[in-house]
């Protein structure tokens, strides 16, 4: 058995970088009122790993009157903390600068039609 693989031919967890691990979970956390991501929307300003497999996230919302502000930072802190090596989340919310449309990745923009 090599490094890369586990016995059922999975890929190891701890052969990808963590921050790319991060993010993939990020890719499975979703604004209830978009059908997009909150990756490719644009939401995810920085992600970065700290010492200790601490992971600090900033992010915004699409408004500060987003109906999920109290519910999908905590939210995402939680999906993060489930990661294997990861020892804590921190998500801070910003609007600076203020998230905007064009800040939508392509497949985003493709996904909802605004092209």
């Amino acid at each position: 058995m090599t490094e890369e693989t586990k016995p059922n031919g999975q890929e190891a967890e701890y052969v990808r970088p963590l921050r790319d691990r991060v993010i993939e979970v990020l890719k499975t956390c979703y604004d209830p009122e978009i059908p997009v991501d909150i990756y490719e929307l644009g939401l995810i300003y920085e992600v970065r790993v700290e010492p200790g497999n601490d992971i600090y996230i900033k992010m915004t919302l699409t408004s500060p009157a987003c109906p999920v502000a109290e519910t999908l930072p905590p939210d995402v802190e939680q999906k993060v903390r489930n990661i294997p090596d990861v020892n804590n989340a921190k998500v801070e919310i910003t609007f600076d600068p203020p998230w905007e449309k064009d800040m939508m990745s392509e497949e985003a923009r493709l996904e909802l039609g605004m092209w």
